[in-house]
């Protein structure tokens, strides 16, 4: 019966949506570094950290208020206490250990062993607890026994829990982390060097009348002293046996010390990649919308420049030195894989909120291809366009979800069938694309503003201002109106698209906003 209701309480919690709702709420502000909340949690945390430490600092000499005692002993403890069982709570589920051993039990015929889920739970809770950081938060709580007066140097352990809330202390310890064999080896090294030194100097200068290493202690306090290369002087040998040590144990120490600092500097070179790159994406995640340039080549270039004139741009491409070649450019570049569903994931983006359209710009269609189908494996309502480079790979590239294609080849035979035998029209096209003498082509949204007094075409006035209107986008029709007629309807939402002089297009485009506000 009992075994029956802690099941179906397993089950139920296990389902329960807000009881999953709290638990990732609470996981998130304590351990995930990119929930906004855990910001301000971390502060709040080091704040009473620091408040701690000063008042057993100023509690040996002076004397502390009351108030501040009772908050000291009291308040923080029980703080760090219910962030202590809070972590334990979201270290592991207990739910899902109970509902994991039921099921096994289940198909295996058997009734539910309750004492086999007691005991996983038990390990798997003693194995947070017994973790470095659950000691320290568990010390830091400890001062709350305040009558033991001797306990209240546990506030220092409070300090070590900074390690938690700091990220860059975070960063540091990864470093290390990252050479931690070949640290353990240094300390293996410098251990053996100094129980050798300390043996050696205890053995020449124990029995010599004058020395001052009378101990065991004295000789091994005298080692870390000399081998650390600090040397107080408090403590010296005075035999010559005992120099010869100490010249043996200031060159070991050298050694020691060199290989250490080398070690901290290779780590950091290493990972220093990879911190800036967590630095870029944190950066990019609070950017509320950008394109995303997939691959870097010749067309991606002008591509981003145009586009950076007014958006954010995010450029990822595979290729070291076609990624680095963007740096120069000046653009933010990712050295990910557009086509890797691990590169989205690492970004940590809200597609859907904060990209404004993907642009597939690889010179390879089947980099595009793959591209296209991962961006469609996670999301299929992001607008998708893409570089067409084999005419054969249109229906691949359709088929992958890409929104719009462009064939270079098509647009250039479009427009050497239109312009054949027409020198002067070839002038043209080469002044629009150059923009030679200032001649440009532009888009003009129809605002409310607008429409507000642009009904129609043949309100514009656009020869007025020397300003040739090439066509139309109806927004509501999607279709583009190569030179409208007169009568045609302005709607909000539609784009002029215009050529002319920069200044005249300037100037077109501020009188329809200008007229406006009338």
């Amino acid at each position: 019966m009992l075994k029956r209701l802690l099941v179906d309480t397993a089950y139920h919690i296990n389902t329960s949506e807000k009881y999953a709702k709290n638990k990732h709420f609470f996981y998130n502000l304590l351990e995930n570094s990119n929930n906004k909340y855990k910001r301000y949690f971390d502060l709040f945390m080091i704040t009473l950290i620091f408040i701690s430490v000063v008042i057993l600092i100023r509690e040996v000499k002076s004397h502390v208020n009351d108030t501040l005692l009772f908050f000291n002993n009291y308040v923080i403890s029980i703080i760090f206490f219910i962030e202590y069982m809070l972590r334990l709570w979201v270290s592991s589920s207990v739910t899902q250990v109970i509902i994991e051993q039921s099921e096994h039990n289940a198909m295996l015929g058997e009734k539910f062993k309750l004492f086999d889920a007691l005991k996983e739970i038990i390990e798997i809770k003693f194995k947070y607890i017994l973790s470095i950081k659950a000691i320290i938060d568990l010390m830091a709580i400890i001062p709350f026994f305040h009558e033991l007066r001797l306990l209240r140097i546990f506030i220092l352990f409070r300090v070590f829990k900074l390690f938690r809330y700091a990220k860059s202390i975070q960063t540091f310890a990864s470093v290390l982390a990252a050479k931690k064999f070949e640290f353990f080896t240094l300390l293996i090294f410098a251990s053996i060097i100094i129980f050798v030194s300390s043996v050696l100097i205890y053995v020449m200068e124990a029995n010599s009348p004058g020395s001052q290493i009378k101990t065991l202690f004295d000789a091994l306090y005298w080692s870390i002293v000399t081998i650390s290369t600090v040397g107080y002087g408090d403590i010296t040998p005075i035999t010559e046996p005992g120099r010869v040590v100490s010249m043996f144990v200031i060159v070991a120490g050298i050694a020691v010390f060199s290989f250490t600092t080398s070690l901290i500097v290779t780590a950091f070179t290493e990972k220093l990649d990879e911190i800036k790159d967590t630095k870029l994406i944190d950066d990019i995640e609070k950017i509320k919308e950008f394109y995303l340039i997939c691959g870097y080549e010749n067309i991606s270039k002008e591509v981003a420049k145009k586009l950076s004139i007014k958006n954010r741009v995010i450029i990822l491409e595979e290729n070291f030195s076609k990624a680095e070649s963007a740096r120069k450019d000046g653009f933010v570049v990712l050295n990910y894989d557009p086509g890797a569903t691990e590169s989205y994931r690492k970004l940590r983006i809200n597609i859907q909120a904060q990209v404004k359209a993907i642009i597939c710009l690889s010179y390879s269609d089947v980099e595009n291809v793959y591209t296209a189908l991962t961006v469609r494996s996670f999301n299929k309502d992001v607008f998708i366009l893409s570089i067409l480079k084999n005419k054969s790979n249109r229906n691949k590239l359709i088929f992958a979800g890409v929104n719009e294609l462009i064939y270079e080849k098509e647009l250039v035979g479009i427009v050497a069938k239109e312009f054949v035998g027409q020198p002067v029209a070839f002038e043209a096209i080469h002044a629009l694309r150059s923009n030679f003498n200032g001649i440009d082509m532009q888009e003009i949204l129809v605002s409310d503003r607008v429409l507000s007094n642009f009904i129609t075409v043949s309100d514009l006035h656009n020869k007025k201002y020397r300003v040739i209107l090439l066509g139309i986008y109806k927004k509501s029709k999607k279709r583009f109106l190569f030179n409208p007629i007169d009568s045609t309807v302005l709607e909000v939402g539609d784009y002029l698209l215009v050529i002319g002089n920069i200044q005249f297009i300037k100037e077109f485009s501020n009188s329809l906003n200008n007229k406006g506000k009338k």
